[in-house]
Formats: structure tokens, sequence, C-alpha cells
């Protein structure tokens, strides 16, 4: 059987009328298709609602922190730090970094959980990569 491509707007029960006239083997193999489709799109709905309910329950610093931590950022790259905020840049940083460690490892468990790589389920969350 030869294929020809064809971009059509079909409604839902225009398609389904022209299911129903496939033979039984191609029948077969689209109902196997939709299944897949729909498997893979509840799945990818399932990893972004963990994700954003893990993201949700873990939040990242508070915005005043962030601004201090940038400021520190800032004297630091100026050279200007005293020793007392060089040692809370170190504790922010410290902090910080346990943060993205704590939600990148969360993130490898859901992706490996989901048969998917850690960089495929960023993509399909958003994040860039």
């Amino acid at each position: 059987m030869s294929t020809v491509k064809l971009e059509v707007q079909l409604s839902s029960e225009a398609l389904f009328q022209a299911v129903q006239q496939l033979n039984e083997p191609d029948f077969d193999k689209f109902v196997s298709q939709v299944i897949i489709l729909h498997t893979q799109r509840k799945a990818a709905k399932l990893i972004k609602e963990e994700a954003e309910l893990f993201l949700k329950n873990n939040p990242d610093i508070s915005d005043n922190t962030q601004i201090y931590y940038n400021q520190l950022i800032a004297k630091a790259d100026e050279e200007n730090l005293t020793d007392e905020e060089y040692r809370e840049l170190l504790r922010l940083s410290e902090q910080i970094d346990q943060l993205q460690a704590h939600r990148f490892e969360y993130l490898a468990d859901l992706a490996h959980l989901h048969g998917v790589s850690l960089m495929e389920l960023m993509k399909n969350l958003g994040f860039q990569t």
C-alpha cells in the first residue's frame, strides 16, 4: 500500500468514519499508535505536574536573600567584601548549591522513573538546557 502525505482538517467524527474503513491489520496498527500517543501525552502531563508540585513544595531562596546574594557577588567582583560578608557569601552559596543539587537529584529520579533522560525531561518541562 503506497502512502501520500496529505494535510487536511477533519472533525473527530470524520476521522472516526475514516478509521472504520481501515482493514484489520491497519486498524490494529492505528489503534496501537493511538494508545502509545495517549500514554505519552498522559505521562508528559503527569511528569510536568509532579515537577511543578515538587518545585512548589521546595521553594527557592527568598527574593530578599537573592537580592542580598547578588549584592555580595557584585561586591566580591569589585574585591570589596568584608570578612563577615565573605563568610555570608560562602554560606549563601552553599545553601543555593544544596537547593539546586536537591532539585537536580529529584529531576534525575523523576526522569529515571519515567524512562527518559534528564535532558529530555528538562526540555519537556521547559527548562533551558
